[in-house]
C-alpha cells in the first residue's frame, strides 16, 4: 500500500489551525480571519453534525480543509463527502486508517507512546499526530526522533506562537494549533495570532 502525500499546504505552511464547535455559519468567518493572518489550513473537528456542515461550507473556498476528531468510518465517509481533503484522528484505529488509505485520503492518526507512534507509521499513514503534545513538550519530539527519525510527527495540544518554533525545531514537520488560535469569537484577534504564529516559525 502506497503512503499518500500530505496536502501541499500543510508541508509548506507547517501549521494546521484546529477549530471546534464550528457550523456552516461560523466556519467561513474563521477561515477568512485565518487567511488574513496567512494561514490557509483548517482542521474542523466533527464530533457533531455542525462540523460536517462547516466543512461543506468551505469546499469551494481557498482553504485546505480537513476533518478532525474522526473516530469512525462513518464520520470519515461523511467528512470526505462534504469536502474534507485530509482526516485527523486522536487515536489509531486500523480499520479507519485502512479505509482512508484504500481511497487515497491522507489520514493523520494520533498516538503518544513510541509503540503507538510506530504502529501508526507502519500502517502507511503519511504522518502521525502526537497528542496531547503538551504532556511531553518539544523534548518528547526530540526523544522520539532519536530511534524513529523517519516518522513524520505533527504535535497537537497546548501549542502557541511561544512554543511552535521549539516543536518544529525538535523535528516536527508541522504543528496543530487549537484553542489559543481559534477558540475565541474575536476574528480580529484570530488574524493577529495567525500572523504572529507564522512570524514565529520563519527562522526554523
Amino acid at each position: 500500500m502506497s503512503r499518500p502525500e500530505l496536502p501541499d499546504a500543510i508541508v509548506e505552511q507547517r501549521v494546521i489551525a484546529v477549530a471546534r464547535d464550528m457550523t456552516a455559519e461560523t466556519a467561513p468567518g474563521l477561515a477568512a480571519a485565518l487567511g488574513r493572518g496567512g494561514l490557509t489550513v483548517l482542521e474542523v473537528t466533527v464530533e457533531g453534525q455542525g462540523g460536517i456542515d462547516a466543512i461543506r461550507s468551505l469546499r469551494d473556498s481557498e482553504v485546505t480543509v480537513g476533518a478532525g476528531t474522526v473516530t469512525s468510518v462513518g464520520l470519515a465517509t461523511a467528512a470526505v463527502e462534504a469536502g474534507a481533503g485530509f482526516l485527523v484522528s486522536p487515536h489509531f484505529d486500523s480499520e479507519l486508517t485502512r479505509w482512508a488509505l484504500d481511497r487515497g485520503v491522507p489520514i493523520i492518526p494520533g498516538g503518544l507512546t513510541p509503540g503507538e507512534l510506530l504502529a501508526v507509521w507502519r500502517s502507511g499513514a503519511p504522518a502521525v499526530k502526537v497528542f496531547p503534545a503538551s504532556l511531553g513538550g518539544p523534548d518528547l519530539i526530540r526523544a522520539i526522533r532519536g530511534p524513529f527519525p523517519e516518522i513524520r510527527l505533527i504535535p497537537t495540544g497546548g501549542i502557541t506562537a511561544e512554543n511552535a518554533a521549539a516543536y518544529l525545531g525538535s523535528g516536527s514537520i508541522a504543528v496543530g494549533v487549537g484553542g489559543w488560535l481559534t477558540g475565541g469569537s474575536d476574528r480580529g484577534l484570530v488574524a493577529e495570532r495567525a500572523a504572529l504564529l507564522i512570524d514565529s516559525i520563519q527562522l526554523v
